[in-house]
């Protein structure tokens, strides 16, 4: 079984954090994994995405043509990655921050008001987080637990305390 995951926004998003989140949650669950970040020259405000292959099996190259999941963060990001989505495969996108819907039919569709949500309940910049639980919840690739395990590990030594505080938003988007 291979998940191939792109996670795409603006820079200042959170995008490499999700995707190392994932990335320490495959490791921690024994599974072969490639994290590939990528952004644009200008940092916050430009592009930014990241691929994760998470695998039973070795990863041959950390490059993603066709993900079976996308998870995107705004307009842009979505209108360049729906496409290439496999038949089959799950969409989930923030409704608050992009205005059109997903006109496929193959895949799966979950629009999340995450940068909304976050924006009332926390801080804007923790939709990432309410995206990873409605990832969860639309595919099963990891359990809360599993994911607590993840969030554990991405968070520096420093701030521990965070750890409580991105799960309670995880649990959110997992609950929507």
């Amino acid at each position: 079984m291979t998940d191939n995951i792109i996670i795409a926004g603006f820079g200042g998003q959170g995008i490499l954090f999700a995707g190392k989140i994932l990335a320490y949650a495959a490791l921690l669950k024994g599974k072969h994994l490639s994290w590939l970040p990528s952004y644009g020259p200008e940092m916050r405000g430009g592009t930014a995405n990241c691929h994760v292959i998470i695998s039973d099996e070795p990863v041959g190259s950390p490059i993603i043509t066709t993900p079976n999941i996308l998870i995107s963060m705004n307009k842009p990001s979505l209108l360049k990655f729906v496409d290439d989505v496999v038949a089959g495969g799950t969409i989930v996108y923030d409704k608050t921050l992009i205005d059109c819907d997903v006109e496929r039919s193959d895949v799966t569709v979950s629009a999340v008001e995450a940068t909304g949500i976050a924006t009332r309940e926390a801080k804007s910049n923790m939709a990432n987080m309410i995206m990873l639980g409605a990832l969860l919840k639309a595919t099963n690739i990891f359990t809360l637990d599993e994911i607590r395990a993840g969030v554990s590990k991405a968070v520096p030594p420093t701030k521990q305390e965070m750890v409580d505080y991105n799960m309670k938003l995880i649990e959110r988007g997992y609950n929507l």
